[in-house]
């Protein structure tokens, strides 16, 4: 019979703010973190600063060994992932596909926390691309690593709904205290000896690959639908934007609209204190807020009482 009072022995492995939630709640739980390992430093902002990542900083705070390697496929770095005898190395956005010298090398293997619903949204950005794909439920999978990209064995999946007004940021959010809450659930039942792994459907998968820049900007020919899920997906990182008299406009906070309209897509239809709509392919979208360039984030209204936006300009994608 296992027992229920062990507790494992962890390296954690993650990189940036989602894996911040999943470290706390292993640095609270009885089970000893041993060490963390983390991506080098990057400059960041302006300034070009050297800024350490989320997941340094608290490991820090907690007292827990850092290991920032620049190369991970080597021996020497395998050496010294073993010379902490983990039972367990946990990986949340770490940022890197481990070698299977560090797959290997625990005993009950490595488990990563996957913002999606595996096999659906495998890759880098499941989060944006669930906003984007217009999914009404996220979540995330506690699976085992395997040499594939998010192909291993599903352990323990969570979910949550989209609502309207999410964005790929509040979404991530959620997701992330979800996945800290999730794995230690899934710990406790491996204590027990009964988490049990469930190989993914892949003839259903579906990929999220990275998203770029230049993936914001912003086809109006698409149905009001389709931009509603677009903008948000793309809040708060690339944003979606187009242009309008050669300068970018960012937008924010869509909001369905009832109104239709056979003007071309991309045209101003109406411009008040209760927002920006704009004709699209299918339909006319409500925008709440705005980002003019060289100017922050602001609602419509505040826009309007110091510039105008009038009837029947038009939005286009490029400059």
């Amino acid at each position: 019979m296992a027992d229920t009072q062990k507790t494992f022995r962890i390296i954690f492995m993650g990189t940036p703010d989602f894996s911040v939630p999943a470290l706390q709640r292993l640095i609270d739980s009885p089970d000893q973190v041993l060490a963390v390992i983390t991506q080098p430093d990057r400059p960041k902002g302006r300034g070009k600063k050297l800024t350490p990542p989320p997941v340094k900083i608290l490991a820090e705070s907690a007292g827990i060994p850092v290991f920032q390697p620049t190369k991970i496929r080597t021996e020497e770095f395998a050496d010294t992932l073993r010379s902490f005898q983990p039972d367990l190395i946990i990986v949340v956005a770490y940022g890197r596909i481990l070698p299977s010298s560090i797959l290997d090398l625990p005993p009950l293997g490595c488990i990563n926390i996957h913002g999606s619903l595996l096999p659906r949204h495998r890759g880098a950005a499941p989060i944006q691309r669930a906003i984007l794909a217009g999914d009404t439920v996220a979540g995330v999978t506690i699976m085992q690593i395997d040499v594939g990209m998010d192909t291993g064995a599903i352990l323990l999946p969570a979910s949550v709904p989209v609502t309207d007004e999410d964005t790929a940021g509040s979404l991530f959010t959620k997701l992330s205290n979800l996945g800290g809450t999730t794995l230690l659930e899934a710990l406790d039942i491996l204590r027990k000896d009964k988490l049990l792994p469930i190989e993914q459907d892949h003839s259903i998968a579906t990929e999220a690959p990275p998203l770029k820049k230049e993936h914001g900007s912003i086809d109006w020919a698409k149905s009001a639908s389709e931009l509603h899920c677009f903008i948000r997906g793309m809040d708060p990182w690339p944003t979606a934007y187009s242009f309008l008299d050669g300068k970018r406009f960012r937008f924010f906070v869509p909001v369905r609209s009832n109104i239709s309209s056979d003007q071309p897509p991309g045209t101003i239809i109406q411009a008040d204190k209760n927002g920006l709509l704009i004709a699209t392919g299918g339909g006319v979208l409500n925008v709440r807020e705005i980002q003019p360039e060289g100017k922050k984030r602001m609602t419509v209204m505040a826009y309007l009482c110091g510039q105008a936006l009038e009837s029947g300009q038009q939005f286009i994608q490029k400059q």
